[in-house]
């Protein structure tokens, strides 16, 4: 049975915007931007921010050095491939941390590195050797864990946590994995491993958030983000959305972050890549907090918990309350007439409301509309 009782300190957030985010299609970050987000991510509370290789480009190492002299909080890290000179150029970049990888499925075996399960695990043994050495925080990845033989994912984690590493990191590469199976290769892995745990998921079937938030039911420590989820193909876990899951769980579990800036993050992103913020992103997106039905206005207007598990103010958001439109409810028009300073009786606030369903049917209407049809009613005289 999945456990609901995430320790409220027990996770700490990857983000890889700099790292994984750098693949996203027409991503193209200066040094300055990644100064620049990597300065909001540490005011929103970020524990670490990964950034791509060194090896990749001359900027790429040039932005990690720049990141490491900036005055920060979060523990700068890069992915590098298990590669004795790509741990070198990473440390001499001033990295806190390294997150090595290397695949392990039989796909990656046969067409991408070649190695044996044998040759991977000493290749692993010497960069984490050589990490260790410098004083450098180490992650060892099996990339595509999902897909890797069982056995042999165990014996390398194993073999990594022997070896000395910070943690080992499960990759759901290709995005197939599901919520259930996350929980159980993690719970299985938390008893064979007393290192700890990092989740990268990807969100190709749309199981990124689910699957991160059941890795951390089971035990594991570190989740890898980006925001608004952005990545290779569909990307990974938005930092978003899985704030927003901690949240319905626990408010408690997110109580560290800066939450109200989590819509300006999102927003620096959205322009930087010339593109919109989804409608339907948790929290940030358009109609987050969108209320149009009359059942579910009358409830909001009374009690905003009725059909919000999320509180729009904690994170400087305001709920809507759509009116113009002909499936509206006369609470939601009494509201409307009292910010415009008109007290309807009920057989005039029945006619007002049936007028504007009336000329909704007809056509697409504006909240102009509606205030139109209110500020037309003729009301009784005063006494």
């Amino acid at each position: 049975m999945l456990n609901r009782n995430v320790p409220v300190q027990d996770f700490n957030i990857i983000d890889s915007t700099l790292r994984e985010g750098e693949q996203f299609r027409g991503a193209h970050f200066s040094v300055e931007d990644k100064l620049e987000i990597a300065g909001l991510l540490d005011q929103f509370g970020v524990e670490y921010m990964e950034l791509s290789t060194p090896v990749a480009s001359p900027q790429s190492a040039d932005a990690i050095r720049a990141l490491a002299d900036m005055p920060r909080r979060f523990k700068l890290l890069t992915h590098i491939r298990a590669e004795l000179d790509d741990a070198r150029l990473a440390v001499d970049c001033g990295v806190d941390g390294a997150d090595v990888y290397i695949g392990t499925s039989d796909y990656m075996r046969e067409y991408s590195h070649g190695k044996t399960l044998e040759q991977v695990i000493t290749l692993g043994q010497e960069v984490v050797a050589y990490l260790n050495s410098q004083g450098v925080e180490t992650r060892f990845s099996t990339e595509d864990t999902f897909r890797s033989n069982f056995a042999d994912v165990m014996t390398v984690y194993r073999a990594m946590d022997l070896a000395g590493v910070n943690r080992v990191g499960v990759a759901d590469t290709v995005g197939l994995a599901d919520p259930m199976q996350t929980f159980n290769l993690i719970s299985n892995l938390r008893d064979v491993v007393n290192c700890d745990i990092e989740f990268h998921g990807h969100n190709d079937s749309s199981c990124a958030v689910a699957n991160a938030f059941c890795a951390l039911q089971a035990g594991a420590t570190h989740i890898d983000t980006t925001i608004l989820g952005i990545g290779e193909r569909n990307g990974i876990t938005p930092m978003g959305a899985l704030i927003g899951r901690l949240y319905t769980c626990d408010r408690a579990l997110v109580a560290k972050y800066e939450l109200p800036l989590l819509a300006e993050i999102e927003r620096w992103l959205a322009r930087k890549l010339g593109i919109e913020i989804p409608f339907n992103t948790p929290i940030t997106g358009a109609v987050a907090f969108h209320h149009k039905a009359g059942v579910h206005t009358k409830a909001v207007l009374r009690n905003p918990t009725t059909y919000e598990a999320i509180d729009p103010a904690d994170f400087g958001q305001t709920r809507i309350i759509d009116i113009a439109h002909r499936l509206v409810g006369r609470n939601a028009i009494r509201e409307r007439a009292r910010l415009l300073g008109i007290e309807l009786p009920e057989p005039l606030l029945r006619h007002a409301t049936a007028a504007v369903k009336a000329l909704a049917d007809e056509r697409q209407i504006s909240l102009a509309d509606v205030d139109s049809i209110l500020n037309a009613i003729p009301l009784p005289a005063s006494d």
